[in-house]
């Protein structure tokens, strides 16, 4: 809105011109609506994305053929034999733990995880509120445990698993006759312990030392930070709890893949981790 003041006009008129222009500036303001219904602004935006993302697939499964096999024959079982691609992930973490611990251990965990975010945000942004500059732990955090692990490991079942369940490049022929000699030794093992009883307490020295000592010993290194103090123990307790065992995951698959390391911690008839 234009000022309509002449140069040659009093000052005190061209101050009262001014204010009246901001209170019309604010009354403009005020008249706009604080919120916008959902129809038909984001309903109309949703139907025109399902529509474009419905042409897409229509496309495709017009120009690509499905990768169908021969029907199923009870007598003959695929190797490799895989689950739905959704499912992926959890057979490949059975190569790393024990099935009770990746099949109902871990995936409970990442449901407890996501149930406990509301409990642990400190953010005073309240809910809804989600950007990198207020929220990047949050954000980093969920980006490793979703891309890097859960459609990781996705990618390497579809994509790298081949017969036998064994490793193969892109480029590589999946020979079904392939045998790769693995030796799987426990860490304590590989690290030249023999005896059963100092095998499982070095195990519970390391497993405790990474779920429990670790962040123990940076909590007291930065207890006295702002981010700690708001978080308070229990609630630090739980997030660097879910942080390590999140992170414990990556550990052990490079502990196999470089190592050969099966378990870290073998308590007989009891626990294999």
């Amino acid at each position: 809105m234009a000022e309509n003041t002449s140069p040659g006009a009093p000052i005190a008129d061209q101050e009262e011109v001014k204010v009246q222009a901001g209170r019309a500036r604010a009354l403009a303001a005020a008249d706009l609506p604080d919120k916008v219904h959902t129809w038909p602004y984001l309903v109309r935006a949703e139907f025109i994305a399902g529509c474009v993302l419905l042409l897409v697939l229509l496309v495709w499964s017009i120009t690509v053929d499905a990768p169908m096999e021969e029907p199923a024959n009870p007598t003959k079982t695929p190797n490799p034999s895989k689950a739905p691609w959704y499912f992926l992930g959890l057979q490949e973490m059975l190569v790393y733990f024990d099935p009770w611990i990746a099949g109902v251990v871990l995936p409970s965990l990442i449901i407890v995880g996501l149930m406990v975010i509301p409990y642990i945000d400190i953010n005073p942004k309240g809910n809804g509120y989600y950007t990198w500059k207020e929220r990047k732990f949050a954000i980093s955090t969920f980006c490793f445990g979703f891309l890097v692990l859960w459609v990781g490991m996705i990618t390497i079942g579809v994509f790298f698993r081949g017969p036998g369940w064994n490793l193969f490049m892109p480029w590589d022929y999946w020979d079904p006759h392939k045998v790769v000699p693995l030796t799987n030794v426990d860490l304590p093992y590989f690290l030249g312990i023999r005896s059963e009883m100092l095998a499982m307490l070095f195990g519970l020295v390391c497993v405790g030392g990474w779920l429990v000592g670790i962040p123990g010993a940076v909590y007291q290194w930065k207890k006295n930070s702002p981010i700690i103090r708001e978080l308070g123990f229990v609630r630090y307790g739980i997030v660097a709890t879910l942080f390590m065992i999140m992170s414990g995951v990556v550990v052990k698959m490079f502990l196999r893949h470089l190592f050969n390391i099966k378990y870290i911690l073998v308590i007989p008839n009891i626990l294999n981790v």
